[in-house]
């Protein structure tokens, strides 16, 4: 029937305990739950929402914008390109012979990229430790700051092993000290790594680790999993505490 709804489909996976965010989060762009299948560490969830039309008249419309703009910038360009020879004849001569300095002082923004991040010297990654773990700041951060270093005080949330490997894990950190009951502030995983991989430091290393174990994680910033809601860590260090 030509009004017949046609639909688009949708699955995302979300960590325990944030089901009804992810649900809220996916209505408010209009998906429709449509099953829900509750796993260990993570729920499937199922949505779907109309498909709009698609505006090709429009589209059209756009498309034709860069090349009325190419013509414009090249007429432009070529009424001013004898104005701008004339003034580069009329420099001085004095300013030909000056040379750039050998040791140019760095930027602020590329100070700032070598910097490690803390909620001490970083007050948007001090405000994400106490935002919501589907909340947009997680993907603004982990788009800003990837490949950058941050460093917190947190604790393992949950682990889980990888596939089918009784020796490599997921492991679910959060910040703060209460592991498992943890409510607060994005949900960092790390993904695929061993003990050794964790790179424990501290007075006493243990021989193995567990949810609720507090931690001082220092660790390179991924991507952020908006259809589940992870930022994305690879481990630094990690310092008993």
């Amino acid at each position: 029937m030509a009004d017949e709804i046609k639909y688009e489909y949708k699955t995302v996976r979300a960590v325990r305990g944030t089901n009804s965010l992810m649900i809220s989060k996916m209505q408010k762009d209009g998906w429709e739950l449509m099953e829900q299948t509750q796993g260990t560490l993570r729920s499937t969830l199922d949505f779907r929402r109309p498909k709009k039309p698609q505006p090709w008249l429009l589209i059209g419309a756009l498309a034709a914008v860069p090349v009325i703009l190419a013509v414009v910038i090249g007429i432009a360009t070529a009424l001013s390109g004898g104005g701008e020879k004339k003034d580069q004849s009329d420099k001085p001569a004095a300013a030909a012979s000056e040379k750039p300095s050998a040791t140019p002082t760095p930027t602020a923004a590329e100070s700032t990229a070598t910097e490690m991040i803390t909620p001490q010297n970083n007050p948007e990654f001090a405000a994400l430790l106490k935002a919501d773990s589907c909340d947009d700041a997680n993907l603004d951060f982990a788009t800003k700051h990837a490949g950058q270093t941050v460093a917190f005080d947190g604790s393992i949330v949950n682990m889980a092993p990888h596939g089918d490997y009784d020796t490599r894990y997921d492991f679910l950190l959060g910040p703060g000290d209460k592991g498992p009951n943890t409510t607060v502030g994005p949900a960092f995983k790390y993904e695929d790594v061993n003990i050794l991989g964790l790179k424990l430091a501290g007075k006493k290393i243990p021989a193995t680790v567990s949810a609720g174990d507090k931690f001082h994680f220092v660790a390179e910033v991924g991507e952020f999993k908006t259809d589940q809601c992870l930022l994305l860590l690879d481990p630094v260090s990690t310092e008993v505490r």
